[in-house]
């Protein structure tokens, strides 16, 4: 269980004057410590992501905000963290960049020790905190577009779904970068864009359901996963996997595993046990770690193992054909 969701707070920063055109500046040196690019991993899907673009030590995202859309640039260099930030939202966004980078994270009580290979991975990969970004609508979009499809073809409608509907990044962000759409705009869209870009009637369906509740789904100070879960899970089309992907995200849940997922169970059992397993036996061979069974999940998706492919890999489903 995640504890509620504070209002993020940058620690030990000093405010920077915002350069010519930036709506957003800050400076501040963080008192634990991350790697950007493994810390911001799951928010990212595709190297193609329009919503998140890489620049050497720095990074682009742009996200929803309740005040509107932003896009914020985040450089890690020297120990020290610099964001810049554009848009309606770049206040909002700028100060939640702390949680994105792990500044809520408590990994206390974890000890990896029980298991040779967690105890590698971890000796290898010390800094990997949980990152938290308080918007659950700009996780629960991606999740619904991954059910029961290939990860392949879940990216490719996302990047159509951006262009078809996706509002240009505010201020000077790499080109073709996105800002995810309102829930307004989604319900909007009709019946034959969803077609052309790709999308199957289930996931139609479920998006517009999410997007008719999405005010009600965002987390208020007294949201914790379980609550959280329990709000996504009233939506129709909306179910224990697809919640676990969201909480992880948004509430940077340490604990909650993305029970149903089609290939998690295999590369838990073999990584752990040397076999397949199925979800009951995952969860089982997690119990150990409880309170902290996400954070084996990262650790083993750094450095675990799959069992050998005996078949041909499942091809994506082009639904513009159907």
């Amino acid at each position: 269980m995640t504890t509620a969701l504070p209002a993020p707070t940058p620690p030990a920063h000093h405010p920077a004057p915002a350069p010519a055109g930036a709506d957003f500046a800050d400076c501040w040196r963080p008192d634990w410590t991350f790697d950007l690019r493994a810390v911001l991993r799951p928010h990212q899907r595709s190297a193609s992501d329009p919503t998140m673009r890489w620049d050497g030590d720095a990074v682009w995202r742009t996200t929803t905000t309740p005040c509107g859309p932003a896009t914020v640039r985040i450089t890690h260099r020297g120990g020290e963290v610099q964001v810049l930030a554009w848009g309606p939202g770049a206040e909002w966004a700028g100060t939640a960049v702390p949680g994105w980078l792990g500044a809520q994270d408590d990994p206390a009580g974890f000890d990896p020790s029980g298991h040779p290979l967690l105890r590698e991975i971890a000796r290898r990969t010390p800094d990997l905190p949980l990152s938290r970004t308080g918007r659950t609508w700009d996780a629960l979009v991606p999740a619904v577009l991954e059910q029961k499809v290939t990860v392949i073809e879940a990216h490719r409608v996302w990047r159509a779904l951006l262009r078809l509907a996706g509002q240009p990044a505010p201020g000077p962000a790499p080109e073709g970068m996105r800002v995810l759409f309102s829930p307004r705009r989604m319900l909007e869209i009709p019946d034959w864009e969803w077609h052309r870009a790709g999308l199957d009637g289930a996931r139609r369906r479920a998006l517009r359901h999410v997007a008719s509740v999405a005010h009600a789904l965002e987390p208020d100070g007294g949201c914790d996963s379980p609550t959280l879960q329990r709000r996504l899970r009233t939506v129709p089309g909306i179910g224990v996997w697809t919640a676990a992907e969201v909480v992880q995200r948004t509430l940077g849940c340490p604990d909650t595993v993305s029970y149903g997922d089609y290939h998690l169970k295999n590369l838990v059992g073999w990584s752990l046990a040397g076999r397949k397993t199925d979800d009951d036996g995952m969860m089982v061979l997690l119990e150990p770690w409880r309170g902290h069974r996400q954070r084996v999940v990262r650790l083993l998706h750094l450095g675990g193992s799959m069992p050998p492919r005996r078949g041909p890999r499942t091809a994506p489903t082009n639904y513009k054909r159907i």
